[in-house]
């Protein structure tokens, strides 16, 4: 039969102690909610007993939503050895379940809390003691214990002996500091499980080497049912085992049952995202922003032509879609994907245009979206490819309660300009710097009638601009459009169009 593996999230107590993150009753609430309803973790690890009223707070109505919606049991709290006062702490929360923090290493026991294991043990007996008394479940970490195993395993193996029989539930081995390899990890807990095989225990991982999700895979190989992890690898120094990665790693490439609901995995990362305030790498595995995104070309030609680049690893069993970047690497199914999501169909040579004006972009805007798209599209078959006028270089300086300052090369009619203009802004300066060229060809920009720039509905402060001018050419209103990165820019190419349209009327005429 499959294996069913146990994940306990420990997002609200151990990835509380990330740096910088404190969640507010409220919002513990609504991740707990979450994690167990939507998500259906099996366990979750909400709070530290004794920290503040705040935390008893928010941990009671966790409890108190958990035993009306079915939940009662699934809601633990890290205690202490202190003998009533975690546990009373937890009692009047309304509380099930306690995990007890014991010293798993010699050198925590003898130097931290300045004792004996036997003196130890005795403190966490009675603690047990209590709790059961009160009716609670209890779990015991052994804090530190992987160094604890690697120095003095024997002191592991006496303290286990001494709490083997003393209703524990689970025994939760912590690599408090992040230090064990794959390898070691799997001999270690190989041995745990052998020497007492009636006990659960579950692994606790901290990602310091960056091996967190491996290490899982090895403590899953060893015998280990039930794994510890957090949402967005929060936890202390460099973090916890990422949920998203460990779920669908057991699952595919172990062939291991869980419970969760995959579907749900990247809405509660944002939501933790959100409260955290620390932010997700874009190439995160799993919730990353980019991570269902194609760059290269080739990557999209292959999957029109047959899923070629798709994997099990796919964006729609985590309810998201896959994208095709737009930008200097694109090729023309890059664009045909694109044009599909937004149901547009071009001619084979309009597309060519439009991946040329793409890839052009590309070279001062690494991304181009989906939302630029249209504006692309229309600055494209909107224009004509005349060429009288040619801007070769053009440099803008502004500054706070300064003139703006601009410098131009232009070609015109095959012959090179340099030129210079004040004004008050980037354009307005650069209309004052071409003017001085035009007017060695009797030439005189229309007056501007409107000017209107825009971003894609939704689009980011990257997103390309579009800046539509309205020219009053003698009484016939025209319009041009430029579409850039930079707005100064856009209005610039705007300009040069009116500029182009009209210099080719005029050589048309004088022919």
């Amino acid at each position: 039969m499959t294996r069913t593996i146990q994940l306990m999230d420990t997002t609200l107590r151990d990835g509380e102690q990330t740096q910088g993150v404190s969640f507010t009753p409220a919002e513990k609430v609504s991740i707990a909610k979450a994690l167990l309803q939507s998500l259906r973790v099996d366990r979750i690890e909400v709070a530290s007993a004794r920290v503040s009223q705040g935390e008893k707070e928010a941990v009671a109505s966790i409890n108190d939503w958990a035993r009306h919606e079915g939940f009662d049991g699934r809601i633990e709290v890290l205690g202490f050895v202190d003998h009533t006062k975690s546990v009373d702490w937890i009692v009047e929360t309304d509380g099930k379940v306690i995990n007890l923090l014991t010293k798993g290493s010699e050198k925590h026991c003898r130097e931290q809390l300045g004792k004996t294991l036997a003196q130890h043990t005795a403190d966490i007996l009675q603690t047990i003691g209590y709790a059961l008394e009160k009716g609670l479940m209890v779990n015991v970490y052994l804090e530190d214990w992987s160094n604890g195993y690697h120095d003095k395993p024997a002191y592991v193996y006496e303290l286990i002996d001494n709490l083997r029989h003393a209703g524990i539930g689970h025994f939760m081995l912590p690599d408090t500091l992040g230090v064990l390899s794959p390898d070691e990890v799997f001999a270690s807990l190989s041995d745990m499980c052998k020497r007492y095989p009636e006990l659960q225990f579950d692994f606790h991982p901290h990602n310091d080497y960056g091996l967190a999700t491996a290490n899982v895979m090895a403590a899953v190989r060893a015998g280990v049912n039930s794994i510890h992890c957090t949402i967005n690898c929060l936890g202390e120094r460099a973090g916890n085992a990422s949920l998203a990665e460990v779920a669908v790693v057991l699952r595919d490439k172990m062939n291991l049952q869980l419970a969760i609901d995959e579907s749900h995995i990247v809405a509660i990362s944002n939501m933790v995202e959100t409260f955290s305030g620390k932010r997700v790498a874009a190439n995160a595995p799993i919730i990353g922003a980019d991570v269902f995104t194609q760059t290269a070309g080739i990557h999209a030609d292959g999957d029109q032509k047959g899923g070629l680049y798709k994997t099990k690893l796919g964006p729609e069993r985590f309810s998201r879609t896959r994208s095709y970047a737009l930008g200097k690497m694109s090729g023309k199914a890059s664009l045909k994907k694109n044009l599909e999501q937004l149901e547009l169909d071009l001619s084979e040579a309009d597309q060519k245009k439009v991946l040329e004006r793409i890839v052009k972009l590309g070279d001062s805007k690494q991304t181009i979206t989906t939302d630029d798209l249209p504006f692309i599209i229309a600055d494209v078959l909107a224009s004509k490819d005349y060429q009288h006028i040619k801007l070769l270089n053009c440099s803008i300086t502004s500054g706070l309660d300064l003139e703006s300052t601009v410098s131009v090369r232009l070609n015109i009619n095959g012959k090179e300009h340099l030129a210079s203009g004040v004004g008050n802004g980037g354009f307005d300066a650069f209309i004052h710097a071409i003017e001085k060229v035009l007017a060695f060809y009797d030439y005189a920009l229309p007056r501007l009638a409107d000017y209107e720039v825009r971003i894609p509905k939704g689009g980011l402060t990257s997103a390309l601009t579009e800046c539509v001018i309205t020219w009053d050419c003698g009484g016939d209103i025209r319009k041009t459009r430029g579409v850039h990165a930079n707005q100064v820019f856009a209005a610039v190419l705007a300009t040069l169009r009116i500029i182009n349209m009209q210099l080719h009327e005029l050589n048309a005429q004088l022919s």
